[in-house]
């Protein structure tokens, strides 16, 4: 083998390890002999490409091959050629021969360790096959409370996920075993699937927490006492002060989003004075008349 190793995987000097993996796997999924029987010319160019990786898959041989100190076939450059030399002239049962015929060099039954076994039988490998990525829309409330549901991959069967409770907009989940089938009988890939929480009409997660605005009626704000408040978990009654105005917080403690501690987060809720939609006479009739024992401006800090 006399060609550059970049160059039979399709790759610059410069590439990435991801990048060299990713094409290696593409050739190998075109050219193993299990997929490609009797073709002569498929089981040697699938040769070439795995002494190629063999070398670049491995960030210290890529190195080493870089630096000029070992050739394609991993074989040492001149200067450690003598010791192979000599310990092909010393005999069998020196400490410099293998029996491989490389006495630097190391088996090849470890390379690409980090995506190919040998089979027990046969000598042949076997690839894992590749992670394919899926995304799917989820209620907050499902997101929030967690849920089960089902996915259909595009070229497969409706497969269940499991929704964690607590599951965040971005995050992804992994089916283990639903990607893409492995080549020569290697484990299959996963099903990455990415989470999109859709918004909800009146909650706003901030972090583990949960806020919201929360109408109130005039008499409520200013006489206080319990209101009926909604959460993902459930209504609950929260206790209004006397006096409330617009813009001010109140917290429920523990009724927020469920965190991987098993201790959930808060609600904040966010007081709004509603008035009635339609004129209420005897409200119009009362301001009119009434007359406050302490006056105040509530714009007199906003300045002239």
């Amino acid at each position: 083998m006399s060609r550059d190793p970049y160059e039979l995987l399709g790759v610059k000097k410069d590439a990435t390890q991801k990048d060299i993996q990713s094409a290696f796997r593409k050739l190998a999924k075109k050219l193993h002999p299990d997929l490609n029987p009797g073709d002569k010319k498929a089981e040697e160019r699938f040769k070439e490409i795995s002494g190629a990786y063999e070398i670049l898959g491995d960030e210290d041989k890529r190195g080493r091959f870089d630096r000029g100190e070992i050739d394609i076939t991993g074989a040492e450059q001149a200067p450690r050629n003598y010791y192979r030399d000599y310990a092909s002239a010393a005999g069998p049962g020196n400490p410099y021969q293998n029996s491989s015929g490389f006495a630097d060099f190391g088996d090849s039954d470890d390379m690409f360790s980090s995506f190919f076994s040998r089979r027990s039988r046969g000598g042949e490998f076997r690839a894992h096959g590749q992670d394919r990525q899926f995304s799917m829309e989820v209620d907050f409330l499902d997101a929030v409370n967690g849920t089960k549901t089902q996915i259909r991959l595009p070229d497969g069967p409706a497969l269940e996920l499991q929704i964690p409770a607590g599951t965040r907009d971005g995050q992804t989940l992994r089916l283990k075993g639903k990607g893409d089938p492995g080549i020569g009988g290697g484990p299959s890939g996963d099903a990455l699937v990415e989470i999109r929480v859709r918004p909800h009409r009146f909650y706003v997660r901030d972090g583990d927490d949960i806020r919201f605005d929360l109408p109130i009626s005039l008499s409520e704000a200013v006489l206080g006492g319990k209101v009926r408040v909604p959460t993902p978990s459930g209504a609950v009654n929260l206790t209004l002060p006397p006096n409330s105005n617009t813009g001010k917080v109140l917290r429920l403690k523990g009724k927020g989003v469920a965190k991987r501690d098993g201790v959930a987060g808060d609600i904040y809720v966010t007081l709004k004075i509603v008035l009635p939609e339609a004129p209420d006479q005897q409200l119009t009739d009362f301001m009119t008349s009434w007359s406050p024992a302490n006056p105040q401006d509530p714009r007199n800090n906003m300045g002239e």
